[in-house]
């Protein structure tokens, strides 16, 4: 499943380096799939519709950084285990049950989105 960052963040930042697929975002700040990846033209996102990788999509949260889950892999293929929950210093990166994905199904998810 994705990671999720809880109301607890306090804004440290320390996450968004860390994460190889440029799936964390400052609160507020938009996304788009073709930020930290080499996708370009159209991406099927989770839900199933399809958006062009260049696309700028809503913050998921302003106040806080969030991770989007269409480009979340829980580090599979890069890390033992999840970077931004090993580097927060509030633990407040959490996985999140809301989307529930397969070690196959994540690593599927980076082959995409690195090509």
């Amino acid at each position: 499943m994705a990671i999720k960052i809880t109301d607890e963040c306090i804004n440290c930042g320390a996450c968004e380096p860390e994460c190889p697929n440029n799936a964390i975002y400052e609160g507020g700040v938009e996304w788009a799939i073709t930020d930290g990846t080499s996708v370009k033209g159209a991406y099927t996102m989770m839900d199933g519709t399809t958006t062009d990788a260049d696309t700028r999509h809503a913050p998921k949260a302003v106040d806080i950084y969030y991770i989007t889950p269409d480009k979340c892999t829980e580090c599979q293929g890069f890390h033992e285990e999840p970077q931004c929950a090993a580097v927060c210093p509030v633990d407040c990166c959490v996985p999140d049950e809301m989307y529930r994905e397969t070690v196959d199904e994540l690593l599927a998810k980076k082959e995409k989105l690195h090509l």
